[in-house]
């Protein structure tokens, strides 16, 4: 292959990755092309992007676009995966296809600049994703306003429900006219 065939090749790689800093890296050749399809579809339909990538293109792309070294992983077959929600999304989902295909492996990648190994990845897709953070901070927010609300209402429920047992009480003592 020539340099300017390669340099071509290696611009459109940077084309498609662009300024995305969270990205991994699987061996997808032993899945057959139907389970291949399958998960790239439905993937897709999520907004993950696949690019199959020969491994010293991949290296020299991602060279000139980002600080990290993915030399760890970009070895044998490699597909680059990026897309989704956010990278907790993305490991989740492609975890679930882990599990449902044994033959998926994944060999690392790189979470906002920082290089994971499978390790990594297996910790990464069981951490809470961006909309569980989110509900998790705005109760924690909440919670002190709901609890000075409770004390607040606490004492005057238990006055209101007293004097209206006393009320009740009164209404059955009197006489019926």
């Amino acid at each position: 292959m020539s340099k300017a065939v390669k340099g071509m090749m290696i611009a459109e790689i940077r084309q498609h990755l662009g300024e995305t800093r969270d990205l991994l890296v699987l061996n997808t050749s032993k899945l057959d092309g139907v389970r291949d399809n399958t998960m790239r579809l439905a993937l897709q339909k999520k907004g993950i992007r696949f690019l199959q990538v020969k491994n010293s293109l991949a290296r020299r792309a991602l060279a000139e676009t980002s600080s990290v070294s993915l030399d760890h992983c970009l070895d044998g077959p490699s597909t680059l995966v990026w897309g989704g929600e956010d990278v907790v999304g993305l490991s989740k989902e492609i975890a679930q296809w882990v599990k449902k295909f044994n033959k998926l492996e994944v060999k690392g990648g790189t979470v906002d600049g920082q290089a994971i190994d499978a390790a990594g990845f297996d910790s990464l897709s069981k951490s809470p994703g961006r909309l569980e953070l989110l509900s998790q901070i705005s109760g924690l927010i909440l919670s002190p306003g709901a609890r000075l609300s409770a004390a607040l209402l606490g004492p005057g429920g238990k006055v209101s429900g007293q004097v209206k047992t006393l009320a009740d009480k009164e209404e059955e003592a009197a006489p019926a006219a």
